[in-house]
């Protein structure tokens, strides 16, 4: 068995065995211009890092990053990325002066939820407000910054992932 990750000209190879990894690296050896660079150490500014029972992802440098961008190196961490109960409104609070630095933030926050799945839910209801966010909106999108800053070494080992494997169920897509 083998896995090839592609994106535009960077490629991640495994496969089950040594003599398998190296044909495949030689037939495609043959076809295109390559470097084989060894272990792998990051991918696209994700950290692996190699462990006794799988990879460790980590986007620790882009989530202090992200806290950079933000001003937000120095803030105080809170244990949870929202309060317990909190619903936010697209028309609650004064509107949010500077959308752009939203929309970037919240997107930066997007692609940190690759190896922070526990922050997922919450960036997903930050985007929601996107076109048009408010103060309370800018205020969650903080507390998530918060949250980050007292979890930045936190990543993914293990990841289980489900799939709908009944590729008839909707008469519309398929």
């Amino acid at each position: 068995m083998a896995y090839l990750l592609l994106y535009v000209d960077d490629i991640i190879l495994t496969a089950s065995t040594d003599t398998l990894l190296r044909s495949i690296i030689k037939s495609l050896s043959t076809e295109f211009n390559m470097t084989v660079l060894g272990m792998l150490h990051h991918f696209l500014g994700i950290a692996v890092q190699p462990q006794k029972n799988g990879l460790f992802l980590s986007q620790s440098t882009y989530a202090a990053d992200i806290l950079s961008r933000a001003n937000m190196t120095s803030c105080n961490p809170v244990s949870t990325p929202v309060e317990v109960g909190s619903k936010l409104s697209a028309t609650q609070g004064a509107p949010f002066e500077d959308g752009s630095l939203y929309r970037s933030l919240a997107g930066a926050l997007q692609y940190l939820t690759i190896t922070r799945p526990d922050i997922s839910y919450v960036v997903q209801q930050i985007c929601l407000f996107m076109h048009a966010p408010c103060e309370p909106h800018f205020q969650l999108l903080k507390r998530i910054l918060r949250y980050v800053k007292g979890t930045l070494s936190q990543g993914l080992l293990k990841l289980t992932a489900y799939s709908d494997a009944d590729w008839d169920g909707c008469p519309d897509s398929r």
